[in-house]
């Protein structure tokens, strides 16, 4: 992970090569992390399991000032701090941990607007257990993250930045 403290003009999301990485306005690269996308790949459609591509924008963050591993269902905060023994207690959970960026398309009929829908599809950046592998497309559709790098993300980003997810 590289790291300076520029302003972050955009975040700009790679499929093929999962990672996440902050943009400047000059189009540089700020910042860069691992993440791991849909096992499902690339696409809109409500219920695919997909992630979707295109233009979006943050609409909502979540978590600010709660510890590390912190999980949250239905982007609330459980009162439980993630552990492999709460993992074995809910083998099924898609754990969502730390921080969440809700994530709201930009391009009507892409991936805004009926069945296509990325906010109603509830389409995070966020925590994931640090047992799973980053680099290797793994989601539901969301963008997972290591924990400690979705909590420095979420210090230098803000509702309405720009997301593009290629």
């Amino acid at each position: 992970m590289t790291q300076s403290h520029e302003h972050v003009d955009h975040l700009a999301v790679s499929i093929a090569d999962q990672t996440l990485s902050l943009m400047n306005d000059q189009g540089r690269i700020i910042a860069s992390y691992p993440v791991s996308t849909a096992l499902n790949g690339a696409g809109e459609q409500d219920g695919s399991g997909c992630t979707p591509r295109g233009e979006h924008y943050i609409r909502a963050m979540v978590g600010q000032g709660l510890p590390e591993n912190t999980v949250f269902r239905a982007r609330r905060p459980t009162g439980e701090i993630y552990r492999p023994e709460l993992a074995l207690a809910h083998p099924d959970r898609d754990w969502i941990l730390s921080r969440i960026l809700w994530l709201c398309g930009l391009e009507p009929g892409k991936n805004r607007g009926p069945g296509v829908d990325s906010f109603r599809r509830f389409i995070y950046i966020h925590g994931t257990p640090d047992t799973e592998p980053m680099g290797v497309p793994r989601s539901h559709g969301c963008i997972r993250m290591r924990n400690r790098d979705v909590v420095a993300l979420y210090d230098r980003v803000y509702p309405g930045l720009r997301v593009v997810i290629l």
